[in-house]
């Protein structure tokens, strides 16, 4: 198990990097919403990769942190498998190198992945410096349950394939988050109410943290007919869609939650848990485990 921090910045200041990759979260919309080790990071990386580096710069400009040049390059989805042998040619080297996305963390529906799985593959060493994330501000914000979750990630474009996408995930028993584009708002909304029932209750969170921030809260069909009737949003999307109610959960479902906690904890504190979190009765829940456990 790999241990330490290996030069990175701490309380008390900025210091060398030592070689390895770094994951660095951005602001997804207040340019202030970084951290300061982020700054620390993006300032003394070897090299910067960033999916777009114009934004990049305008962030660091913005900041106050000089680079030169030939140290930002682009890493995205159309030439990642052109850049990684590079990238990862300079962690070879001993060479620190930083990774930021558009906005938000870094690897979370981005093209970030493959780089960090190389590099581990490779023993290099790879490090996280957290900050703005788009799924948890619409978590934090959307007023439902927040003790599971399953992100979801974009939904299919086309309608038929969306339909099957959602209908895997219809009985998963926690609060789903999808990113979703405002073209498709509409559409998607439609189609999650068709899958999921129409009263789920839910949240649309656009451009989270930004000038014009708004978060619209109802059930799924709610949502979807206030969304039809108007014109096309702008902005970035999340939508957050609450839990199934407790006679929407399967069986299948019930007893895949149970045997992940019974694995873990007695019959009775896993029949306790996982009534809390499906919205079962316990006594029923308590006679399934007790099933499970022989």
């Amino acid at each position: 198990m790999e241990t330490g921090t290996g030069g990175d910045p701490d309380a008390n200041g900025p210091r060398a990097l030592a070689p390895g990759l770094y994951l660095v979260a951005t602001p997804i919309g207040s340019a202030r919403d970084i951290t300061l080790r982020a700054l620390d990071i993006l300032a003394g990386a070897d090299l910067l990769a960033a999916e777009d580096t114009r934004r990049a710069r305008h962030l660091l400009d913005i900041h106050g942190v000089r680079r030169d040049a030939r140290s930002l390059v682009p890493y995205h989805d159309h030439n990642g498998a052109r850049q990684r042998p590079r990238l990862l040619a300079a962690l070879a080297e001993g060479r620190s190198v930083a990774l930021v996305s558009d906005a938000g963390t870094p690897l979370v529906a981005d093209p970030g992945y493959r780089l960090a799985v190389e590099a581990i593959a490779a023993g290099h060493r790879v490090h996280a410096a957290p900050g703005a994330s788009a799924l948890l501000a619409a978590l934090s914000v959307a007023g439902l349950p927040t003790d599971r979750f399953l992100f979801a990630g974009f939904a299919p474009p086309r309608q038929a394939a969306r339909l099957r996408f959602l209908a895997g995930v219809a009985g998963v028993p926690a609060t789903l988050v999808f990113y979703e584009s405002p073209r498709r708002l509409a559409a998607a909304l439609a189609d999650m109410a068709e899958a999921l029932g129409g009263a789920r209750q839910a949240a649309v969170c656009r451009e989270l943290t930004k000038r014009f921030e708004e978060t619209r809260r109802g059930t799924l069909a709610e949502l979807s007919a206030a969304f039809a009737a108007e014109p096309e949003p702008k902005g970035e999307i999340v939508v957050v869609i609450g839990p199934p109610a407790a006679e929407e959960v399967g069986e299948e479902a019930l007893d895949a939650a149970l045997d992940a906690a019974l694995a873990r904890l007695s019959v009775k504190d896993a029949a306790a848990e996982v009534a809390r979190a499906l919205g079962l009765p316990r006594r029923l829940v308590y006679a399934r485990a007790l099933e499970r456990a022989e």
